[in-house]
């Protein structure tokens, strides 16, 4: 799906990114990480349902084997904020224990439920916990995260398209938008 299909639902002159700049950001993404995890074997966990389409384009980037496992953890309801709550709706089925885990999230908004994840996620034993993201909001964190690759830094402003969703709309959207207010107001 396209922009022409949502003609109306996201702010004129919204697009923050077009689906062949963050293709090509994923690649460069992918580059740095085939360099600092040569020689060790790495575990890709995407976390649902926002991720799969960064985490699908960054594997199919990365010119080595990885292993994949998904987990879904939920802190945001149907609103449009973080309630900072967090539940597992669908945990790992890989251990974790002495492995190197790559976290890979769509968005990382006030870092309060990514804090939570990698909690729970150094408890299980890996070698190693990384993060990476598509888009990161500085002006909305409110915990201090460690992210070792950052596709973009956007506005606190909220976005919709490639994964990431409004009521389950939006997540087949080629492009990242900035959505209308009067769509979720």
């Amino acid at each position: 799906m396209d922009q022409t299909h949502v003609d109306g639902d996201l702010e004129l002159d919204q697009t923050l990114f077009t689906e062949e700049q963050i293709t090509t950001r994923l690649r460069e993404i992918a580059r740095e990480i085939e360099k600092d995890y040569d020689g060790r074997d790495l575990l890709l966990v995407g976390v649902l349902k926002g991720a799969v389409m960064v985490m699908a384009d960054l594997a199919r980037s990365l010119d080595r084997h990885v292993e994949m496992d998904w987990m879904a953890v939920s802190s945001y309801g149907s609103g449009t904020k973080s309630s900072g709550v967090v539940r597992i709706l669908k945990d790992l089925d890989t251990d974790l224990n002495g492995r190197h885990v790559l976290i890979v999230e769509d968005i990382i908004d006030t870092g309060l439920t990514l804090s939570w994840l990698i909690t729970n996620l150094k408890s299980r034993g890996p070698a190693s916990v990384e993060i990476a993201t598509l888009l990161r909001k500085p002006e909305a964190q409110q915990m201090d995260v460690a992210v070792k690759y950052v596709g973009f830094d956007i506005p606190n402003a909220f976005v919709v398209g490639y994964g990431l969703d409004f009521n389950e709309k939006y997540r087949n959207l080629r492009c990242i938008g900035t959505l209308a207010p009067h769509i979720y107001s």
